[in-house]
């Protein structure tokens, strides 16, 4: 499977920033993933030179230099440590917020393990790899969503996707086309906002409930962002009130699911438990939390709810076959 230019372009800067020699291109070549998928050393070298450009328009400090200590050593690269580390700054709120939003992404497991990868690979090749120094990159939080890896590959190749959408009580499920402009996190869950072709206006789609496949239509490079586009402002603009709840009945079993139970209201006694009343404040993740007791805990109402715990439930069967 391809490489993504910008998971190609993180490889490359933790490659550059974990040594203290300069490489050459072509030691770059065997050891960055990404670069190995070039078919020829031309594909490569044009490959390589879009990606310092783009290094270096980013204020990447790439630097161009031979080894001292090597006769007719060639040109080569390197981060210089010094150069790229950030000294003591003061953040405002909306600015802590929005890095710690940007470092959010890199704890999804497509990247991570690219990451781990690149420096297994650097210290296998025998490259100089300062490891006393700080982590460039460390992770925080998670997208588990399968949905979060095919809509970014969307995202930056330009792609038009359709899926199966859910939505909320007492709405269905419908299939969405739609041209996607941005993955993006907000009060701690992951939405894609794009222009929805069915409705002709944008949308915002909650990444939970994208049931099964995102299915690519047509060829990359189909649609262009609109410039001066909000993501963030538009999600909060056409999302719910967070504080938002939703009732739901649920069957639990004679004394198990304290969690639940603490929560909910009783109503009956039926088939050796109880059957109880919650209002859930946050129906989407509920699932989730729900399907943790396992057969303690039984969704009778709403439908779309009790679905969504049972296909946890397989899912989790499956993978432990």
């Amino acid at each position: 499977m391809a490489i993504a230019r910008a998971e190609r372009l993180v490889n490359l800067v933790l490659c550059l920033l974990s040594t203290r020699q300069y490489l050459t291109a072509e030691r770059i070549r065997a050891i960055v993933p990404g670069y190995h998928e070039a078919p020829t050393d031309e594909a490569f070298f044009r490959m390589f030179e879009r990606d310092k450009s783009e290094l270096r328009d980013l204020g990447v400090p790439l630097e161009t230099g031979r080894q001292s200590n090597v006769e007719g050593a060639e040109d080569g690269y390197r981060i210089a440590r010094r150069d790229y580390e950030l000294g003591d700054i003061d953040l405002e709120p909306d600015e802590a917020a929005a890095v710690a939003l940007a470092a959010r992404l890199w704890d999804s497991p497509q990247l991570t393990g690219a990451v781990h990868g690149a420096l297994i690979k650097l210290r296998a090749a025998g490259v100089d790899v300062d490891q006393d120094a700080p982590a460039a990159v460390e992770p925080k939080v998670r997208a588990n969503e399968p949905a979060f890896p095919p809509l970014l590959q969307a995202v930056q190749a330009g792609q038009v996707v359709s899926f199966d959408y859910r939505k909320p009580p007492p709405g269905g499920q419908k299939e969405r086309t739609v041209e996607p402009w941005g993955v993006v996190a907000w009060r701690g869950k992951w939405y894609l906002v794009g222009w929805d072709r069915e409705r002709d206006d944008t949308r915002c789609f909650r990444l939970s409930r994208v049931v099964g496949t995102v299915r690519p239509v047509g060829k990359p490079g189909a649609f262009k962002v609109p410039e001066g586009t909000d993501l963030l402002s538009l999600i909060a603009r056409t999302e719910v009130d967070p504080h938002h709840t939703a009732p739901a009945k649920i069957w639990v079993a004679k004394d198990r699911a304290q969690g639940v139970r603490r929560h909910a209201k009783i109503v009956e006694e039926r088939d050796g438990g109880d059957v109880v009343e919650i209002d859930l404040k946050f129906p989407d993740s509920a699932a989730k939390w729900l399907a943790g007791f396992g057969p303690d805990v039984v969704v009778l109402e709403p439908e779309v709810l009790a679905k969504s715990v049972r296909d946890r439930l397989q899912g989790a069967l499956e993978g432990a076959r």
